[in-house]
C-alpha cells in the first residue's frame, strides 16, 4: 500500500472536552503520524470556504456555527493507505453506528458534534491540505 497524505480536524467539541492527546494517539496507534498540526480558531469565512461544497445542505448553517464555535486542530496526517486509515478510525458519521474503539465511537457527542474530520479522497485530501496548509509546514 502506498504512502499518502490525509486531512483531519479535531473538532470543537472534542478540543473542548481536552481529548486532542487521546484522538492523536488513536491516529498514532493506527500508523499515522502528524506531519503538520496547528491549533486554530476558524474564522466564519473559513469554516463556509471549506465547507462550500455542503452549502446547499440542511445542516450547513448549524455546521459553519459549530466550527467557529471554539478552537480546532487541523493537521496531516501521513502513513500507508492514510485516507481510508483515517476514515477506519475516525468511525461512522453517526457514532450510534460507529465501530467500538473509533473515535467517534468513544468520543462524539452526536452526529453533529463528532469530534473529527477527515478527507474522503486523495483529491479532497490534497484540497483540504492546501486550505490550511502552506508546503513550508509539512514536515514529513
Amino acid at each position: 500500500m502506498a504512502i499518502e497524505r490525509t486531512f483531519s480536524i479535531i473538532k470543537p467539541d472534542a478540543v473542548r472536552r481536552n481529548l486532542i492527546g487521546k484522538i492523536l494517539t488513536k491516529f498514532e496507534d493506527a500508523g499515522l503520524r502528524p506531519i503538520a498540526l496547528k491549533k486554530i480558531h476558524m474564522t466564519r469565512a473559513q469554516a463556509e470556504g471549506f465547507y462550500a461544497v455542503h452549502k446547499d445542505r440542511p445542516f450547513f448553517g448549524e455546521l459553519v456555527e459549530q466550527m467557529i464555535a471554539s478552537p480546532v486542530v487541523v493537521q496531516v496526517l501521513e502513513g500507508e493507505g492514510a485516507i481510508l486509515k483515517n476514515r477506519d478510525v475516525m468511525g461512522a458519521t453517526n457514532p450510534a453506528n460507529a465501530a467500538e474503539g473509533t473515535i467517534r465511537k468513544e468520543f462524539a457527542l452526536s452526529i453533529g458534534e463528532n469530534s473529527v474530520h477527515g478527507s474522503d479522497a486523495p483529491e479532497t485530501a490534497a484540497q483540504e491540505i492546501k486550505f490550511f496548509f502552506n508546503d513550508d509546514e509539512l514536515v514529513g
